[in-house]
């Protein structure tokens, strides 16, 4: 029979037709679609190619109904850390006297602020995805940076939930790789934190790291385990899927947008890996995922060493067995201990026999010995010829100034890799520049150009830089900073917004790399813009920019950046 539709109201009085087609027949009714609590549409009679429209709406209703809930969740979820960082915000200001208690607030505020900008991170990674705009840049890097990334920003959620935390490498073939670290680090990140997030306090997470070769190409596995809540079957099937979050009232006190999965699983896919997810309710989770990356043979300089005497005093038993190994394989002058103690007795004893100590390792020392830092000044100040290279898992932007101060000069991260060691010591030794023992970066004599519209953010970045006693210059628009630079006015370098009146960022570049002026070619100009993802990145690099810094300006990355100038 064909198909027939009705339009009807239904009220508590009774069902009204409004509008029907001449082959609607009521005594053949099939089905009923409610479009509001008023009003519904029936269908009469039977049609295959009805039957695929109306499986093209249910789904279309469905996913409408997940953007409905999306939204009410992200509702929710954003105004929760605004909520904080209002609330905080003044609270600080009622208690200016009270330094411990503003102190506090703004750590909080810091935290909130964090969880905010990554929600919309995520929401604006989605409509890059739907839209076909998401590109994956591809840069050398060095593996145990990643590892160790993605590790700092992982860890202190997994103390506060007091996991049992357990990491694993092995086969490692190649530790430069070519790909996009920052998207890779958030595939990771995402993966660990929702095993940190869905297992319950005391839990255990297990992640490892691998590689095996395939088709030319380092294949970098990862694996993710836990014995957490777990999925359903049914979720599972959906886990992928925009918006959607598992039903649940252990879950419903968990804030997410719903996209994470969803944003992860395309993001290996655009690398051309593989995702896979195994599950069992309320017994945990493993997710496995596999990318293809250029590599290159790195050179380890090795040859810096011969004739150097390192010393390594490193209490954690795996990270000091590898320490030795990875020494022993290049033949290099060591003594180790893993005592403070023991320390100190095998420099007294070189300094009788007259031979130098040019390098400490300085890892884990052991609660009983004291403050690592302490120990670290003590050392330096007896001995300051030597260099001292911290090797750990801490996240050097909050130890860099102490660190520095009590003279470790620089940080190889955890895990450790025999190239990175090996190299690591090698620049340390290099690296003939004490600059950074002030406790922080010295621009004296350095004159920077900052060219950015907004007030706020200007004013901003200029307390941020008055720390570097740099001589500094503003711009409000591209055409503006042009015309500063084509002056008599010499500038070092030059921070560029990109979204400006007049001319933009990219603009004021091209002119400037265009003007003929000496030192048109070789001036730093440094991108500082929202813009962030890939594609801005490569933007600038088209322009003529020779580094990228995202807002919210990373005061460490900008420190780091402003370095090279």
């Amino acid at each position: 029979m064909t198909r027939g539709y009705a339009l009807v109201t239904v009220k508590e009085e009774g069902q009204t037709i409004l509008f029907q087609t001449e082959s609607f027949d009521v005594n053949d009714l099939r089905e009923k679609i409610s479009f509001s609590k008023e009003m519904e549409l029936w269908i009469s009679g039977d049609d295959q190619q009805y039957e695929d429209t109306l499986k093209l709406l249910n789904e279309a209703r469905e996913e409408n109904q997940a953007k409905e809930t999306f939204l009410s969740n992200m509702s929710h979820d954003i105004r929760t850390p605004m909520n904080a960082i209002i609330g905080l915000t003044s609270l600080a200001k009622n208690h200016l006297d009270e330094k411990a208690r503003v102190a506090d607030s703004l750590n909080k505020i810091e935290v909130a602020s964090g969880h905010l900008l990554s929600l919309i991170n995520e929401v604006l990674d989605m409509s890059r995805i739907n839209s076909g705009r998401l590109s994956i840049n591809e840069e050398q890097f060095w593996l145990s940076d990643l590892l160790h990334e993605t590790l700092t920003v992982s860890k202190p959620q997994m103390a506060e939930k007091q996991h049992h935390f357990t990491f694993k490498t092995d086969n490692i073939l190649y530790e430069s790789l070519y790909g996009d670290t920052l998207r890779l680090r958030q595939i990771f990140v995402n993966i660990i934190n929702n095993s940190v997030k869905y297992t319950p306090d005391h839990g255990e997470i297990e992640v490892s790291f691998s590689q095996e070769m395939q088709d030319e190409r380092c294949v970098l596995c990862f694996r993710c385990q836990d014995n957490g809540i777990g999925m359903s079957e049914e979720f599972l099937k959906k886990v992928f899927d925009p918006f959607e979050r598992a039903n649940s009232t252990t879950i419903s006190r968990i804030e997410g947008t719903g996209l994470g999965m969803s944003i992860v699983k395309k993001l290996v896919e655009t690398m051309n890996g593989t995702i896979s997810i195994q599950s069992k309710l309320n017994e945990g989770t493993t997710v496995e995922i596999r990318i293809p990356l250029r590599y290159e043979k790195a050179a380890v300089n090795d040859k810096a060493l011969k004739n150097r005497n390192i010393l390594v005093l490193e209490n954690d038993k795996e990270v000091h067995d590898r320490i030795l190994s990875y020494l022993q394989e290049y033949d290099l002058s060591f003594k180790e201990t893993t005592t403070f103690n023991g320390a100190i007795s095998l420099l007294t004893d070189s300094e009788f026999a007259n031979e130098k100590t040019d390098v400490l390792l300085l890892g884990e020392i052991g609660e009983a010995t004291g403050d690592l830092f302490d120990v670290a000044s003590y050392l330096h100040k007896a001995h300051p010829e030597m260099t001292i290279i911290l090797v750990g898992d801490q996240d050097w932007n909050d130890i860099e100034y102490r660190a520095n101060r009590s003279g470790i000069e620089h940080f190889i991260p955890l895990p450790l890799f025999r190239k990175s060691l090996i190299n690591g010591i090698a620049a340390a030794l290099k690296d003939d520049s004490h600059d950074h023992l002030t406790g922080g970066l010295d621009l004296s004599g350095k004159r920077i150009l900052l060219v950015e519209d907004n007030f706020i953010n200007r004013e901003i970045a200029k307390e941020i830089l008055s720390s570097t006693k740099v001589d500094l210059d503003t711009a409000e628009n591209g055409q503006e900073a042009l015309d500063k630079y084509l002056s008599d006015t010499h500038y070092d370098a030059i921070l560029m917004d990109v979204q400006m009146p007049l001319m933009n960022g990219y603009e004021a570049t091209k002119a400037i790399r265009s003007s003929g002026k000496e030192d048109a070619k070789t001036i730093r100009i440094f991108a500082m813009t929202a813009n962030t993802f890939a594609e801005d990145v490569a933007k600038a690099k088209e322009a003529g920019m020779d580094s990228h810094i995202a807002k919210p300006i990373d005061v460490h990355k900008l420190m780091q950046t402003l370095k090279t100038i």
